[in-house]
């Protein structure tokens, strides 16, 4: 069972942005790796753009806050149980992904806005990467931030960091219970791991940011103030202190392919294990991930490569692109429990139900199977994977380079044809190894 100590609790996630010149073509691109609970199962949700009446309340993961006139459409990856997402981009090119973070301020148990639900508001009311940061900002000045993040009746709390990216710059926000800073990245690559990491370049902030620390007695008030260095907790756990690697081998790996980031290279740069990036250690690992080409030219689309599955070096990257056919791919979407859903049922998340999808449940069979004795049928799946996924990232080329007009009707059902398909190769090498093992056993 989970502790809510920090002490013990492995957290980490790492996201990526290159803003160009960083960029080897003239597009923003965005990548997370989100690092979670080991059996967490995460889900893509489509959800069109919606109007609601004045006066609408809108139920998040565990409380209500007021909903606005109109919501921008969304693609999330998140963890089936909750309202909100890890990650995701907005129909405008905004995307967003969030992490754990722990600081001075303490972390409350009490049930508020999780910071995955601030990251799916901000997607549905921001048009620009700005615009969703004062959405967040706003939400967490009024309702807070807290309750527990993870389906377990062992409470699990942290305050959050995030990277917003839209077509023309990236922001890191990053928080302290209500308080916060910002950076804006005009230019260059930037990741954020698990820790604060504005030290003096701060764009924006919260108007009682200084002299909250000030009364606190964490800084002086004289000099220059450092928001990472005030309010990082004195003495870090090993958690965070891992983190700290994650983040310079982060760092690192952007800055050898400064001025040639491409898709591919963060898509690589999430499937690296050597760093941590990629994770796998104890009762954690890498659920899901994205990467999202976000292009200069506002006549292009843009293009978000999400998995929906764990382990990003053995998942498809598959291309998801808003357009008149975008629609929910049921093979990733996760059952529903209703009113008996245990985190719905008080007191919260005391049983567990099966919230395997279709892709997952067929990815998870396939990988069991090839491991076992089939190290040939292994390598045949992962070239299946490689192939598909090189096909989605051709198909992305194209588009961004103007080879390729599709209908908008085609580009919205783009994803579900990939997932179709992957799901496809699971079933096949499942149908194929279930035939020997039963030709063996005759």
């Amino acid at each position: 069972m989970m502790s809510s100590s920090i002490h013990d609790t492995p957290c980490s996630c790492d996201c990526l942005v290159s803003v160009p010149p960083a960029s080897a073509i003239p597009a923003v691109i965005f990548a997370k790796n989100s690092d979670r609970p080991r059996d967490e199962v995460q889900e893509v949700v489509f959800v069109p753009a919606g109007t609601h009446p004045p006066g609408s309340r809108l139920q998040c993961t565990y409380i209500e806050v007021e909903q606005v006139s109109k919501t921008h459409a969304v693609i999330l990856s998140r963890p089936s149980w909750l309202w909100g997402a890890e990650m995701g981009a907005n129909e405008h090119g905004v995307c967003i992904g969030n992490e754990a973070v722990w600081t001075k301020e303490p972390v409350g148990e009490g049930e508020a806005l999780l910071g995955m639900d601030l990251l799916r508001l901000a997607l549905e009311r921001g048009s620009t990467a700005q615009e969703a940061l004062h959405v967040i900002t706003g939400l967490l000045e009024r309702y807070g931030q807290g309750g527990s993040c993870r389906e377990d009746p062992m409470p699990f709390c942290y305050h959050n960091t995030f990277l917003l990216a839209d077509r023309t710059e990236a922001w890191v926000l990053e928080t302290a219970g209500r308080l916060w800073a910002a950076q804006r990245i005009q230019g260059g690559a930037r990741n954020i791991s698990n820790q604060l990491s504005i030290g003096t370049d701060i764009s924006a902030e919260h108007p009682e940011l200084r002299s909250h620390a000030q009364a606190q007695g964490w800084w002086s008030g004289q000099g220059a103030f450092d928001f990472a260095q005030v309010f990082s907790l004195t003495q870090q756990p090993v958690r965070m202190e891992a983190a700290k690697a994650r983040f310079r081998a982060g760092r690192e790996l952007l800055q050898k392919w400064q001025g040639n980031i491409t898709a591919e290279v963060m898509m690589d740069i999430l499937r690296n294990k050597e760093s941590g990036i990629c994770m796998d250690s104890g009762g954690f690992r890498t659920t899901a991930s994205m990467v999202s080409i976000l292009p200069r030219d506002p006549t292009r689309p843009c293009v978000h490569f999400l998995t929906a599955t764990p382990d990003p070096s053995r998942s498809v990257f598959k291309p998801f692109i808003f357009g008149v056919g975008a629609t929910q791919a049921p093979q990733v979407l996760s059952p529903t429990f209703g009113v008996q859903d245990p985190v719905r049922t008080l007191p919260r998340f005391q049983t567990q139900v099966d919230r395997r999808h279709m892709l997952y449940r067929g990815q998870q069979v396939a990988l069991g199977l090839m491991e076992s004795e089939q190290q040939e049928q292994g390598q045949q799946l992962r070239q299946k994977q490689r192939v598909l996924e090189q096909e989605g990232l051709e198909a992305a080329r194209g588009l961004l380079a103007g080879e390729q007009t599709p209908a908008h009707q085609e580009l919205g059902g783009l994803f579900q044809a990939f997932v179709e398909r992957e799901s496809q190769a699971y079933t096949e090498l499942s149908t194929k190894l279930l035939l020997a093992q039963g030709g063996a056993g005759s």
